[in-house]
């Protein structure tokens, strides 16, 4: 069963969900979405002298590749426990606490905004993007990920294994976020989400890798480090979470390389820009 939620239902249940999951997604779930940095950073120009807004940091993968650029950074979570840890690891970097789409800065602040999949995080996004637009500054670039879920094998063997075990979906969990929830090309979509909310130049290209990883370690990287998956599979009982885990051996397993055990899972993202008009 799926229920339709909200975006302050919705946003709720982020804030929640992430609260004591910090350590496990940086740990884990971290090292999958670190792949897009440098072209998120590329796309919107982040070099040398650069005013540059990470929002949605997380424990600041981007943050610190942007500082190692050059870049004068500013970064934001929605996360106390994660804009500490972007702190602690980013000492050149301006962190804040502050959740889109409200944020604590004057119009115009920014040449540019990365965001490395916080998108689909938002109960809201057409106000998350106003908000964007509106600290960006004219001519600015703004870039964004989110995951391409039709070929993105690294996280939907979770959500198969689940359906295999027989699992009845809760009503207290949402299924996804909102974000183009119904979108059949999603690469379209996202470009035309941009371009509604007054940026230019919108597009949107596939980023694709391989997630080498543990079959163990990703397993308990996924429970542990994220809020929805981690949240329905960590609830259930010995035999019932034994059995998805079962499932998803057998849906890795032709992914594996027998010499070592580990797994090459297609992992395969979104990344989105667009300018603010002007100067």
């Amino acid at each position: 069963m799926t229920t339709t939620w909200d975006a302050t239902s919705f946003d709720a249940f982020e804030r929640r969900g992430w609260a004591g999951r910090t350590e496990a997604y940086e740990n884990g779930f971290a090292r999958l979405t670190a792949h897009t940095v440098a072209p998120l950073l590329d796309a919107a120009g982040v070099g040398s002298g650069t005013e540059v807004l990470d929002v949605g940091t997380g424990p600041g993968v981007v943050a610190a590749a942007a500082l190692a650029r050059g870049a004068r950074v500013t970064a934001v979570d929605a996360s106390p426990e994660m804009a500490a840890r972007a702190a602690g690891a980013c000492p050149g970097a301006d962190v804040h606490t502050a959740v889109l789409p409200e944020l604590p800065f004057a119009d115009a602040s920014f040449d540019a905004i990365v965001g490395n999949f916080v998108i689909n995080h938002l109960g809201d996004p057409p106000a998350g993007l106003a908000e964007l637009r509106r600290v960006l500054r004219p001519g600015g670039a703004l870039a964004l990920t989110c995951w391409e879920r039709t070929s993105m094998r690294a996280t939907a063997v979770f959500g198969e294994a689940i359906a295999a075990a027989g699992i009845p979906y809760p009503a207290d969990l949402p299924s996804s976020g909102p974000f183009l929830a119904d979108a059949e090309d999603r690469a379209a979509a996202f470009a035309e989400l941009l371009e509604h909310a007054g940026l230019a130049g919108a597009c949107a290209r596939r980023v694709e890798w391989l997630h080498h990883v543990d079959p163990d370690a990703w397993w308990a990287a996924v429970i542990t480090g994220t809020p929805i998956t981690g949240s329905l599979i960590g609830r259930q009982d010995a035999a019932t979470a034994g059995a998805v885990k079962r499932h998803y051996e057998a849906l890795i397993a032709p992914y594996a390389h027998p010499a070592d055990g580990s797994v090459a899972l297609p992992a395969v993202a979104l990344l989105a820009t667009a300018r603010r008009p002007g100067i």
